[in-house]
């Protein structure tokens, strides 16, 4: 089996990036006040600008129902989530993680922090009112064929595991029709994911459009100020025009001390008395910084195979030499058995049954056994704890399975002891290859 390539060679890199949608950043997902936007059953309607193929301006219309609310901070999550799927060797409309994983590559923990804690319950809240937002635009660009068209869809679904202490993934899945108009290179763009961190929401959303914009060219279109100010950062619509254009200049000013936009920005009045404003592209985008050299840690599946038991060379070599996605199956696997079976499941090691499946997956197509797919048809069923922190591990009396020795007897039937691993996990590291 071929090895792809590892940072050892300095072939596979990254930058701290987080990835947007073309059309999504055009506007706002909600109010930018979060005491109206984190409000039940909120309907925000907006619209932005575009050139039909005749190019002749045009305002599309935009409905986004969220019935959890939606707060201006989840756009990160959002954006920072596809980066991490986008980044994964083979994406699939699924990203497989532990939240520790999650939050330390977004920035929002370090890598000697605590697992749990308020940032766990906020991006569990996060992904909560994500997952029910429904999107609708009467002329969303598609970039695979070249054309705006009507569109619904959902952002993503998640399964996250009952017991807070759990080393199994959280599953985020998202929307095949969201995710195929994000996908293309056409549908997306990358910007600087430790700027954006930095910055408010209003000067967040703003830094999304300009990037999107300054990637192609040195100047913005000419904004109206009123659709800058309300469609695009989210300001209310009450505000005084007035208002809106001192808003807008405190953010653009801090997008200007940075170096975003050039700063002063000039206000025009236009000869039917709106205003508008054209900004132009900052150093910051004439200076790119340079990529950093992807870490296996980098991986979403490191820390679940450190949690079972791998050391950093043996992890190493799992992810060097077999495909993603049938790690990422056999791990989740592993970590299920264990926990609700206990140690008494495997003939050696967790580690050796990981290794082993893995490499009868590849060479014969080894399937998943049915009651991994039980399981995860309970767990999709049980609603999500309220909590993800700070309670004790609990399981109702449905998901608690008795019925570990049948399994056991019923997996030796199927593999055999003369098929079980009989080298350390290194050695059967290598014979993957």
């Amino acid at each position: 089996m071929p090895r792809r390539p590892t940072a050892q060679n300095g072939m596979a890199r990254r930058s701290s990036t987080g990835l947007g949608q073309l059309t999504l950043v055009e506007h706002a997902l909600c109010p930018l006040d979060a005491g109206q936007s984190l409000q039940e059953n909120l309907v925000f309607e907006t619209g932005y600008y575009f050139a039909d193929k005749s190019r002749h301006y045009r305002k599309a219309s935009v409905r986004v129902t969220c019935p959890a609310g939606l707060s201006p901070g989840d756009e990160f999550y959002l954006w920072g989530l596809l980066a991490l799927t986008c980044a994964e060797p083979e994406p699939d409309g699924e990203f497989h993680a532990t939240p520790h994983h999650c939050l330390r590559r977004l920035g929002l923990i370090d890598q000697h922090a605590n697992r749990g804690g308020r940032q766990y319950q906020q991006f569990a809240d996060a992904l909560d009112r994500l997952a029910q937002v429904s999107y609708a635009s009467d002329a969303f660009y598609d970039p695979v064929r070249g054309e705006h068209r009507r569109v619904r869809f959902g952002f993503l679904s998640y399964s996250l595991p009952l017991d807070p202490d759990s080393s199994r993934a959280w599953r985020v899945a998202w929307d095949p029709v969201f995710f195929d108009l994000v996908r293309p290179l056409g549908g997306q763009f990358r910007f600087d994911l430790d700027t954006y961190r930095s910055l408010d929401p209003a000067a967040r959303r703003l830094f999304l459009l300009v990037s999107k914009i300054f990637q192609r060219r040195a100047q913005t279109p000419r904004f109206d100020v009123g659709h800058l100010a309300v469609d695009v950062l989210g300001f209310s619509p009450t505000l005084a025009p007035r208002h809106q254009r001192q808003k807008l200049q405190r953010v653009i000013a801090t997008l200007a001390a940075i170096g975003v936009v050039e700063s002063p920005a000039v206000f025009e009045r236009c000869p039917d008395r709106s205003v508008s404003i054209v900004l132009a592209r900052g150093p910051r985008f004439s200076n790119p910084s340079a990529p950093t050299i992807r870490l296996e840690a980098d991986s979403p599946l490191w820390d679940g195979l450190l949690a079972l038991g791998f050391d950093s060379a043996a992890a190493r070599r799992l992810l060097a030499d077999a495909p993603h996605r049938v790690v990422r199956e056999w791990l989740d696997i592993t970590l299920a058995a264990r926990e609700r079976y206990g140690p008494g499941f495997f003939k050696r090691s967790p580690q050796a049954y990981l290794v082993d499946n893995v490499r009868e997956a590849v060479s014969s197509g080894r399937t998943a056994p049915d009651w991994w797919h039980d399981l995860r048809t309970r767990e999709r069923s049980q609603p999500r704890p309220l909590s993800v922190v700070g309670s004790e591990p609990s399981r109702s009396d449905d998901l608690v399975d008795h019925s570990g020795e049948v399994l056991r007897r019923v997996t030796e039937a199927v593999f055999p002891p003369d098929t079980q691993p009989n080298t350390p996990a290194e050695g059967l590291v290598r014979s993957i290859r």
